[in-house]
């Protein structure tokens, strides 16, 4: 992500070349949805990202993301298991082939979700510390950055 923080509006639909994918579609098409994003903290050629939905679509955050170019780490439904693609650097590979290992998953996680209860109206909020491998994932990142500024 190239800009500290914006507003992603674009509707969201199921995408016409893959109904596995839901995409960006047009004004016209697809459901209204709002992201915005805040960059946490960059490391190389990854970013920590919080981001803040008005809308709750399927796949909001994936979808989103990757419409600016940002793709979630080893989303593979939307492309992130593909950042090995066109290197050539062994030890680089080899680097994110260990954190793919360590986080098997698409690096996404709702830290605080929130709805009002259907019966009562009343507002509920829960929320949920960063799970452990993704805390690995985190932290394997920095340790690559502290390293490679050192050369």
């Amino acid at each position: 992500v190239e800009q500290d923080e914006g507003t992603v509006v674009g509707n969201i639909g199921r995408n016409p070349r893959d109904r596995m994918q839901m995409t960006v579609l047009p004004d016209d098409q697809g459901k209204h949805a709002v992201t915005h994003y805040r960059v946490l903290e960059r490391l190389g050629y990854v970013t920590l990202v919080e981001c803040i939905l008005e809308t709750g679509r399927t796949h909001q955050i994936r979808v989103h993301m990757k419409h600016i170019g940002h793709i979630l780490f080893n989303d593979e439904r939307y492309g992130g298991h593909e950042i090995l693609k066109g290197t050539h650097f062994a030890k680089y590979k080899q680097f994110v082939n260990n954190c793919f290992d360590t986080c098997p998953r698409q690096a996404l996680h709702a830290m605080t979700l929130g709805f009002v209860h259907p019966v009562t109206g009343e507002e509920m909020y829960f929320t949920s510390e960063l799970p452990d491998d993704m805390t690995r994932l985190i932290d394997k990142w920095r340790g690559y950055i502290s390293n490679r500024e050192l050369e």
